[in-house]
């Protein structure tokens, strides 16, 4: 005979296992923001008072032909790159040019960033800077008249977060979503088709995730949970138009 914890299990497994949460409500960065700071120039995340995390530089451009190419010096370790609002790519220190699906004209260009971590050792502990840095131009331009605003994405309270149902996204956010559980145990949040961000369960940060890793998933404890309802809430730094989650018996990978 099998035992009673055991058909408790298979009955937890087949709830969570069929649960597509779907992010009804968003919360706009602009809620979580440090202090701006402006500059000619870009100026890098440590001299912004940024250890790690993420931060926003935000400029005016002038596009004097369609599909101008963006080129950055210095990205470390990842921009998200945003004009009017719409993804138009990302960077990396191994991708430091796109170019920008826009007209000619003015534009808002912003660019979020990710400091993943720092170097603490050998050589390149001495050129250890972090965000954007060095050149950036438009079509062989200088873009200049820099605002550079620190985003408190991990040490915000998400709990004091103010939500509203969700609009058709553009720049990055926080996202919302409600799920039931009826016997709290150890489980799988899958996150497969987001791009970059962040989770948190009932108030409490739950982990990080890429696109480009090669596990898709985030353990969620069963301390985390709660019998009943439970809140979950995303901050993506891509928007995608992804807007649903599902919940895993099992890790997820690529």
């Amino acid at each position: 005979m099998r035992s009673f914890s055991f058909i408790l299990s298979l009955l937890f497994l087949t709830s969570v296992s069929a649960q597509e949460i779907q992010m009804s409500e968003t919360a706009s960065l602009e809620q979580i923001y440090g202090e701006v700071q402006e500059a000619e120039e870009l100026l890098p995340m440590n001299e912004l008072g940024i250890e790690f995390g993420y931060a926003l530089y935000e400029a005016t451009i002038t596009a004097e032909e369609e599909n101008p190419v963006l080129t950055v010096e210095n990205v470390r370790d990842y921009a998200a790159v945003y004009v009017d609002g719409k993804l138009q790519g990302w960077m990396t220190e191994e991708k430091k040019a796109i170019p920008l699906r826009v007209l000619a004209g003015k534009h808002t260009l912003q660019l979020y960033t990710e400091n993943i971590g720092r170097i603490t050792y050998g050589p390149e502990i001495l050129d250890n800077s972090k965000g954007l840095f060095g050149s950036i131009t438009l079509s062989d331009t200088e873009i200049g008249n820099w605002r550079m605003i620190p985003l408190a994405v991990r040490d915000c309270a998400v709990g004091e977060l103010t939500f509203a149902p969700q609009t058709d996204g553009g720049r990055p956010c926080f996202y919302k979503g409600t799920f039931t559980v009826e016997i709290p145990a150890d489980t799988y949040l899958d996150v497969s088709g987001w791009g970059m961000g962040e989770v948190w369960v009932n108030g409490h940060y739950a982990g990080s995730y890429w696109e480009q890793n090669a596990q898709q998933s985030i353990q969620l404890p069963a301390e985390t949970l709660q019998k009943g309802a439970n809140s979950l809430t995303v901050f993506e730094l891509k928007s995608n138009g992804k807007r649903t989650m599902r919940l895993s018996d099992k890790a997820i990978f690529n």
